[in-house]
């Protein structure tokens, strides 16, 4: 049994998509923000949680006892980095915006995991030639570990999301592999289509299905009830805009005049049924954030449509107010695709 600490958990897509495979369990995560922490807690009930600034000395003495006290033999977290870019090469690791990613291999040193798994944006695998990639690498290795790093897209792995994220697998005694890439492809209508029913302004915070499901993903993911099925309240300029988009389509419709202040074409989107979504970011309740409005309704689409484009069950409870709720979903690990992480090392491993 792999016993997860999970660093920088968020909400906890990362540590769900580990847990579905029997062979991990979450016992210990940590987090910044109060508001994860509260959506991590009521979703893993047999989890330890720390609300704290990994930084901070006595939160870190504290991850440290708790961890040996449960005997964790592994970690996972995407540990946030802003230095890395070209202006941040001449630092490098040391870097100061580069410090958490630092903690994170300071607590590996400190607790010795056999596994540990590195979540992180994909650019990091590429800028300034792969400088900082070589760095972190070398870092490992002078921990003793074996490490292997790679781009992985979600919609690989039966996510219906275009979200690449870059990844180190970390193992003790042994080179691990990346999942192989699955057979099924999932789209936005697989994902949403039973919730197309709700205009701006409407829903609740929990509710009833209203439909029944028309896909094997839909199935898979339906809970007991909605939570968060909740639209939007736009504006009426915005309502406008949205009605002079057709079905699928974007801002291409509108008059120049109408294109605002946004720069990028992607703004103003409708989903597209039959395809994938673009990466879930945290402003995906703004129609004017980029391609995140319904395919046809018009207002962009709720926390619980992104929370299934991400691959999150239905029955996983998001705690807080709606912006922090969206910020949680759209930061998170997709669900499905830890699951592959997982269902990859337990095969390696065990």
């Amino acid at each position: 049994m792999f016993r997860i600490l999970d660093l920088f958990c968020g909400a906890g897509g990362f540590s769900l998509g580990f847990d579905k495979n029997p062979h991990f369990k979450t016992l210990l995560a940590l987090d910044f923000e109060n508001s994860a922490i509260e959506t991590f807690k009521f979703n893993f009930k047999s989890a330890q949680t720390i609300c704290g600034d990994i930084a901070n000395k006595n939160t870190k003495e504290q991850i440290v006892n708790l961890a040996k006290e449960l005997k964790i033999n592994m970690i996972i977290g995407g540990p946030p980095c802003q230095g890395f870019s070209l202006k941040g090469k001449k630092l490098g690791l040391n870097d100061p915006r580069n410090f958490l990613f630092l903690e994170y291999l300071e607590l590996v040193k400190e607790l010795q995991p056999e596994v540990f798994v590195i979540e992180n944006v994909k650019n990091l695998l590429a800028c300034s030639n792969g400088y900082f990639k070589n760095e972190i690498l070398s870092k490992i290795k002078e921990l003793g570990y074996q490490v292997n790093c790679d781009i992985l897209n979600a919609k690989d792995y039966g996510v219906p999301q275009n979200r690449q994220r870059a990844f180190f697998l970390a193992a003790k005694n042994k080179k691990l592999e990346f999942p192989k890439k699955q057979e099924i492809s999932v789209n936005v209508k697989d994902a949403i289509s039973d919730l197309a029913y709700l205009e701006s302004g409407e829903g609740q915070i929990t509710s009833q299905y209203k439909n029944q499901p028309q896909s094997q993903y839909q199935k898979m993911l339906r809970g007991e009830f909605l939570q968060y099925h909740k639209a939007s309240n736009h504006s009426k300029i915005a309502l406008e805009k949205l009605k002079m988009i057709p079905k699928e389509s974007g801002k291409e419709h509108l008059p120049k005049e109408l294109h605002g202040k946004q720069k990028f074409s992607t703004t103003w989107g409708r989903l597209k049924w039959d395809e994938l979504s673009p990466t879930i970011d945290t402003r995906f309740d703004t129609p004017s954030n980029g391609t995140n409005s319904h395919p046809f309704l018009n207002r962009a689409i709720t926390p619980r449509e992104a929370a299934r484009i991400q691959s999150f069950d239905d029955n996983f409870i998001f705690c807080g107010s709606k912006t922090q709720v969206c910020k949680q979903i759209g930061n998170a690990v997709p669900p499905l695709l830890a699951k592959a992480l997982a269902d990859e090392i337990a095969r390696a491993l065990l």
